[in-house]
């Protein structure tokens, strides 16, 4: 009906509909869960609890596994059962107190160390060869014995002291640019690094001489080796590890063992590494239980030691084996860490030097009980018995903690904390003062917005 005024019919107006309101999205408990987890993976602190947190429980299972092991070794030999296991927390309680030390010593006072430490590995290492002082065990002299059933195995802490005096001068060659150069990069770093290999084969000890080409190659590669120079270096250590083996009917037989089934395949010898896998695979899931493994009475040589990791699958089965590699897989993942953020060339290279040692040493000695790898006769880090091993790697573990305190970002995280429990302001409970609360890092943070920041 038209307009009665204007005549026109009347306009029809659109109506304006509302935005329906949206809804947030779905909550995700697994992208919730992988955030948080993600938050507190980079933190500034992780490394630190990482490094800390993970040889501390390394060491500590090592103790129960050392003690469940070397029991029946221990009572063969005419011992308490407890033998072994008191040796290794004496070594254990000095090694505490090396790695404190080292986690308390600045830069600058490692880097003095260097040469010192350097300098009495080579002088021990030339004294295991003078007939009367060094000792031959398992055919290999590298060892110097100190009066009773205390031994000291020098070859352990030329590791050290390779990794600082080879961070320290590859820092200081870096610092004059002098790294551009292959032959600065080579001298003396190669020559010195191939002086205490000779020391160490002089005694016949092949698998710390790998480790020891391990943590030479690593100090090459994080100082930028160029591929050709890098390759150059490796064909030439592999040309002369072929020929010690080849030389040896011992190291020939431990590479034809590779993938055996039987203890004895003619005149071939693989007792101890079918052996290790019968550990392993009669472990199961969580294993037979703690001291019940059947393989450490006198079937498996080197049980708390070497094959250390053998008795733990037994004993405490896949989770257990499982744990370990998770610790090792930790730690190697926080040095590298701790070695990629620094800005110090030396804490760079010392770094990545200790984080190439633990993490390939641990290959080495897992990968020979697995079967997949030559048996090398080498521990495994800070978990089996021998003092020599585990008083320089525990220092090594203090120096892993130096650094990772000493990042800009740490250093500020941990100066924020203050202990819980708060101390009462200057002039005593009679000034009329309330006692000082300390807050945490969170709090703290918080009150620092509460101004309307955000």
């Amino acid at each position: 009906m038209p307009d009665s005024r204007t005549g026109r019919p009347p306009v029809q107006r659109a109506v304006r509909r509302r935005p329906a309101p949206s809804q947030p999205p779905p909550d995700n408990p697994v992208r919730r869960l992988y955030t948080r987890v993600h938050r507190a993976w980079d933190r500034p602190l992780t490394a630190y609890y990482l490094i800390l947190g993970g040889s501390l429980l390394i060491t500590v299972l090592g103790l129960v596994m050392v003690y469940s092991a070397s029991q029946i070794t221990a009572l063969q030999m005419s011992l308490p059962g407890s033998y072994f296991f008191r040796k290794q927390l004496l070594a254990a309680a000095i090694g505490t107190g090396l790695l404190l030390a080292a986690s308390r010593m600045p830069v600058k006072l490692h880097r003095a160390l260097a040469y010192p430490i350097l300098a009495g590995a080579v002088f021990l290492m030339a004294l295991v060869q003078v007939p009367g002082i060094g000792v031959a065990v398992n055919g290999n002299q590298n060892w110097i014995a100190l009066g009773g059933s205390f031994q000291i195995q020098p070859s352990e802490f030329g590791k050290l002291a390779l990794v600082l005096w080879g961070a320290d001068l590859i820092a200081r060659k870096q610092d004059k640019k002098l790294l551009t150069q292959w032959k600065h990069m080579l001298v003396p770093l190669v020559p010195v690094a191939f002086m205490l290999l000779g020391l160490i084969m002089l005694g016949g000890d092949m698998g710390t001489a790998i480790i020891l080409s391990a943590i030479l190659f690593g100090l090459l590669w994080l100082a930028g080796a160029p591929t050709r120079l890098f390759v150059g270096v490796l064909s030439v250590a592999g040309v002369i590890g072929l020929l010690l083996i080849k030389s040896s009917a011992n190291r020939m037989a431990r590479l034809q063992c590779l993938g055996a089934t039987e203890p004895r395949s003619g005149t071939i010898d693989c007792w101890q590494a079918v052996h290790g896998i019968y550990a392993l695979a009669s472990g199961g899931i969580f294993g037979s239980g703690l001291g019940a493994s059947v393989e450490k009475w006198g079937q498996l040589p080197e049980a708390h030691t070497d094959f250390i990791f053998a008795v733990t699958g037994e004993e405490l089965g896949l989770a257990g084996t499982l744990s370990v590699l998770a610790l090792f897989a930790a730690l190697g993942y926080a040095g590298i860490r701790v070695a990629g953020r620094t800005e110090d060339p030396f804490v760079r290279y010392a770094a990545g030097g200790v984080t190439t040692w633990i993490t390939a040493q641990a290959v080495i000695n897992i990968g020979a009980v697995l079967g997949l790898l030559p048996i090398a006769g080498v521990p495994l880090p800070l978990f089996s018995y021998g003092g020599s091993a585990l008083l320089p790697t525990m220092f090594a573990i203090g120096l892993l903690i130096a650094f990772a305190r000493d990042e800009p970002a740490a250093r500020a995280a941990l100066s924020l904390r203050q202990p819980r429990f708060g101390r009462k302001r200057a002039g005593g409970s009679g000034s009329g003062r309330e006692p000082r609360r300390w807050n945490t890092m969170r709090r703290r943070a918080s009150a620092a917005r509460s101004s309307g920041e955000r």
